[in-house]
């Protein structure tokens, strides 16, 4: 080939190569998910974009400016839910930019990010709509809304994923988000029949949450126990069987622990954790290794949980294991996460498709929660109506206190001769029967 041929074919691709750049990027589709606590948008992307975020007020408004993209999702079938977006409009800006507007209610707080392509989509602008006063409000807590002397103990029922996050897949189609959010409904029900119990559902609809926010928000509740339900994926689809996990300061305990550990860390990646925007309490939380007695309390529930699930069916690991999630790292807080079975074995599949297996999970679940909270009831709620079992920080004039007795009365029925107290000791609450 002669020199001059060679330069030409050079040309001609450099000139394909620009004309191919030039092109403006596709916004291929747009949906909109209202949870409780805000609203999110999400725009399909041909590639990536630069993109610019601003308010607008009287009206109330969010625009978004989106460098060389045109819009092919046809925003006239745009199927709104009930929130705070009114309407979405778009625009030509530059004879090449695209304006999208989102007509709102009242005034919220956007934030915006991009995430790259990931085995099921493509580049994706996410567009969060927060209040602007959100936090400022005073929260009403579990504890307020439920007896002054002897309590309920609250448990906050987390089902896994959601929303844009469908979690692990089945053959047959099932998606491990609508299998939890059933289970966890279910053993919700059974966990409010019991009087001495109340189930705070962490999300009960189809909808986003990033994982400090489900941890946040059992805290923020007080909750007595957090316990995440999940369906677990192997691909291996001969794997089966239930699995429970506590929190593992050392990382997971096995090659399995430490997969499943980085598939559902990754749903803050699916769902996008804005970036540079964690609360400064929460990183000092996640950084803090003093957990080994909430370690302790998360190992108990653990294994009154596997226990009860060996009655059901087969489970995985006959011993409690261990893996860094970040939802069972609150500090204060005994946290489990319970894979139900794999959803990646077509028989267990279709179990967990059927509402009696579901109800036979949740009632084991129920059980194994019932049992712990029998043998290790916290100060103040009705599992202690009779004894108190020492945690650390303690004293026997804060439980005579707490309680209305006397410290004599209450040295007298347990047979003491002084304020020492031992972590994990009971004792009889005098009055009490």
């Amino acid at each position: 080939m002669s020199a001059m041929r060679i330069r030409w074919w050079g040309a001609l691709a450099c000139l394909l190569a620009w004309v191919v750049q030039a092109q403006p990027v596709a916004v291929r589709d747009l949906r909109i998910w209202t949870a409780p606590d805000n609203t999110r948008v999400v725009l399909e992307l041909g590639g990536t974009v630069e993109h610019r975020l601003f308010t607008l007020a009287h009206p109330d408004r969010v625009v978004l400016d989106i460098s060389d993209a045109v819009l092919k999702a046809r925003l006239q079938r745009l199927d709104l839910p009930r929130g705070p977006v009114r309407a979405v409009r778009s625009g030509v800006r530059h004879h090449h930019d695209l304006r999208l507007v989102f007509d709102l209610d009242h005034h919220l707080r956007p934030r915006s990010f991009l995430l790259k392509p990931s085995a099921d989509h493509g580049y994706r602008l996410v567009l969060d709509l927060a209040s602007a006063h959100q936090g400022s409000a005073p929260v009403k807590r579990a504890r307020e809304m439920l007896p002054k002397a002897l309590r309920p103990v609250v448990v906050a029922v987390d089902a896994g994923h959601g929303g844009q996050d469908p979690g692990a897949h089945g053959r047959l189609g099932t998606r491990e988000k609508d299998v939890t959010l059933s289970i966890a409904r279910r053993l919700a029900r059974l966990i409010d029949q019991d009087p001495a119990m109340h189930a705070v559902l962490v999300r009960n609809g189809d909808y986003f949450l990033p994982l400090r926010t489900r941890m946040r928000k059992a805290r923020r509740l007080h909750a007595d126990l957090f316990i995440s339900i999940h369906a677990d994926s192997f691909r291996d689809a001969r794997a089966r069987g239930a699995s429970v996990y506590i929190l593992s300061r050392r990382g997971a305990s096995s090659e399995m622990a430490r997969m499943l550990a980085a598939r559902e860390n990754a749903a803050d990646r699916v769902g996008g954790v804005p970036l540079g925007d964690k609360d400064p309490v929460l990183k000092r939380v996640l950084v803090d290794l003093s957990q080994g007695a909430v370690i302790e309390e998360s190992l108990h529930v653990a294994q009154a949980l596997l226990y009860q699930l060996r009655r059901i069916g087969p489970v995985h690991r006959r011993q409690v294991q261990q893996a860094g999630f970040v939802v069972l790292k609150s500090p204060d807080i005994p946290s489990v996460l319970v894979e139900t079975a794999f959803i990646s074995n077509p028989r267990e599949e279709r179990l967990l498709k059927d509402g009696h297996h579901q109800q036979a999970l949740a009632r084991a679940l129920y059980r194994g929660i019932r049992r712990y909270f029998r043998d290790n009831p916290p100060m103040g709620t009705l599992f202690a109506s009779r004894r108190h079992r020492i945690r650390p920080g303690d004293t026997l004039l804060a439980i005579a206190h707490h309680y209305d007795v006397s410290l004599q009365a209450l040295r007298k029925a347990n047979d003491l001769h002084g304020d020492r107290l031992q972590v994990g000791q009971v004792l009889r609450i005098p009055g009490d029967g």
